[in-house]
């Protein structure tokens, strides 16, 4: 426990602003960078790959585009991400026609969709022809039929992730596509850690699940449907678990099952996190109680802004009884809400002590002789919830 306290304050010795909530990452690449910026913050993290990614280095499609595009040179050339290029780049090498492909790409209009992918091709010697703002394919797209592209051919590097409408839309009208595809998704080849990221979503586990890519989110809806869970899952991404998106486009296989997801305005691990760091905090419940104040996080609860870790049976209790502060919760309710406790109210006595020691303040919940327990919201307060 003392090692997960640790991670969960920030350098000023305060608790963190995701102190207290479970975060799930989902990404292939990049998940130590990002488990490090939700670490940083306070976040108790679970990773499980949801897909593995499959560089195409010996992949036959990726060597006959190559050698299509080195033996007749198309028009434009879309780079869509830095890790495809460069990939690329290094797969042509690794055949002995990485200068070749080079001699091509410097005759066509090379258009790059954003800064990184830029600086992959001005890394490989290269000059983009333009690049968007926005960092957004539609952008691409637009420039692109604006142009005019009947009768042109237009290379597109594929990146893994869904490119919605853009090469239908390409070859609508009139462009002779010829897809590169650098790398492709695949299923984990041990299902173990995401079946166990699944559990935790479904079981009150986790408080926030993060994508970052498309194709992990269709790969962990897909699961959840073969497993049976795909309901269950919906459901608590509805209403318990935050659906984190890094964009627009990863978003689109939640959206298509109903499911909204909160998106930074820049589309980065850094702004990702920023966002569940504004929208958790303000999901948590805050109460007056016996003098101080009671934030109720995930797996842990802040009392005057300091991180008290709960066991997950003095989380269940403290849910139930801040569902209607200060009124009295019998013992057989709150056995109810006891995860595998059976039929004996001994078992919330036992959870109860373990929860006061806790939190370190007996007094937060008082003890009502013959009847049960209840929070001790402050008198202030007891008409404001008392009507809720």
């Amino acid at each position: 426990m003392g090692e997960v306290e640790e991670q969960q304050r920030s350098g000023n010795g305060q608790a963190g602003p995701l102190a207290g909530f479970t975060v799930g990452v989902t990404a292939a690449r990049r998940a130590d960078e990002l488990g490090a910026l939700l670490q940083r913050r306070g976040a108790s993290v679970v990773h499980a790959p949801a897909l593995r990614i499959v560089p195409l280095a010996d992949d036959g499609e990726l060597l006959a585009a190559t050698e299509e595009i080195i033996g007749q040179a198309p028009d434009v050339v879309v780079a869509t991400t830095a890790i495809g290029f460069r990939g690329w780049v290094e797969a042509a090498d690794g055949w002995g026609l990485g200068e070749a492909l080079l001699g091509r790409l410097r005759e066509v209009e090379l258009l790059a969709r954003g800064p990184k992918v830029k600086g992959a091709i001005r890394a490989a010697g290269l000059t983009e022809e333009w690049s968007p703002a926005s960092e957004s394919l539609a952008e691409v797209l637009d420039r692109l039929l604006e142009q005019g592209v009947d009768g042109r051919r237009v290379a597109v590097q594929l990146h893994g992730e869904p490119l919605p409408g853009f090469v239908e839309a390409l070859r609508a009208g009139g462009a002779q596509v010829v897809p590169v595809p650098v790398y492709r998704w695949l299923p984990p080849e041990d299902p173990g850690p995401l079946d166990r990221l699944l559990d935790a979503a479904v079981g009150g586990g986790l408080d926030a699940l993060t994508f970052t890519s498309a194709p992990a989110a269709a790969s962990l809806l897909s699961r959840a449907r073969e497993r049976g869970l795909l309901d269950a899952l919906l459901a608590a991404l509805a209403h318990d678990v935050l659906p984190a998106c890094v964009g627009p486009v990863t978003a689109v296989p939640l959206q298509a099952h109903g499911v909204e997801s909160v998106q930074p305005e820049r589309f980065r691990l850094g702004p990702l996190v920023q966002v569940l760091c504004q929208e958790l905090p303000g999901r948590a419940r805050t109460l007056p109680v016996a003098g101080h104040r009671v934030q109720i996080r995930g797996h842990a609860v802040l009392v005057d802004g300091d991180l008290k870790p709960v066991p997950p049976a003095g989380m269940a209790l403290l849910r139930v009884l801040a569902r209607r502060p200060g009124w009295v919760v019998s013992r057989a309710d709150l056995l109810r809400a006891l995860p595998g406790a059976g039929r004996d109210e001994h078992a919330v006595e036992t959870a109860m002590a373990r929860l006061r020691t806790a939190l370190g303040l007996p007094k937060l919940i008082q003890t009502v002789v013959k009847r049960g327990y209840r929070l001790a919201l402050d008198p202030a307060s007891d008409a404001k919830y008392a009507d809720g």
